[in-house]
């Protein structure tokens, strides 16, 4: 088995999108390279910055210095325009309940209610942090602007994708297929970009 990457995470799906972007671009990748934190019984680490790269970098150095090894992390969420960037670094917990997206989501489209069609603009944003056991680290953004509906769209996706539409579209997140989704999302973006230099950290 050659070098092994932690993610600072414990959700398969994003595993399986950073390995799905590293494959193509790594000649001789190997399925199992990223490792989850449930395979070392690490706690969640806590995330108390104040924007999306403090989060991501605070995960992937608590990570690092519990293994010894390269670890990864993102932190993302929604910036609503007229809400000044909220919800934010709290779009996970926006209704006060960590992940629970149907809350959030009624939320947020209550606060919304009233704001015209013409002010409903927002971005994803994403910040993916490499941390290195010789102490260098990266960061690298990820957004996608768009518009949010009024009401649900779609069955795909989760958080808030039922009613974000990206910019050039005229479908929702929820309504793409995973593929099409990873293809434009903000977590992807910034993950192709981190993309080399955690290739050459596992093959140096």
């Amino acid at each position: 088995m050659m070098a092994r990457l932690v993610f600072a995470t414990n959700n398969a799906h994003k595993i399986e999108e950073l390995e799905a972007i590293l494959a193509p671009a790594w000649e001789g990748f190997e399925p199992g390279v990223v490792a989850r934190m449930a395979e070392f019984n690490l706690p969640d680490p806590v995330e108390d910055g104040v924007s999306f790269a403090e989060n991501s970098l605070l995960k992937a150095r608590a990570v690092c210095a519990a293994t010894g090894l390269p670890a990864i992390a993102d932190d993302s969420g929604l910036s609503v325009d007229v809400l000044g960037g909220a919800p934010g670094i709290f779009s996970a917990r926006w209704s006060g309940r960590h992940g629970d997206d149907a809350a959030n989501l009624d939320l947020l489209l209550a606060q919304l209610a009233d704001v015209p069609e013409a002010h409903r603009g927002a971005a994803f944003v994403s910040a993916a942090a490499l941390v290195l056991p010789d102490g260098r680290e990266f960061v690298e953004y990820g957004t996608v602007e768009g518009t949010l509906l009024r009401e649900r769209r779609g069955e795909n996706g989760f958080g808030y994708d039922p009613i974000f539409v990206p910019k050039g579209f005229e479908v929702t997140t929820a309504q793409m297929s995973p593929e099409e989704k990873n293809a434009i999302s903000h977590r992807g973006i910034a993950f192709r970009a981190l993309t080399p230099r955690i290739i050459e950290a596992l093959t140096a």
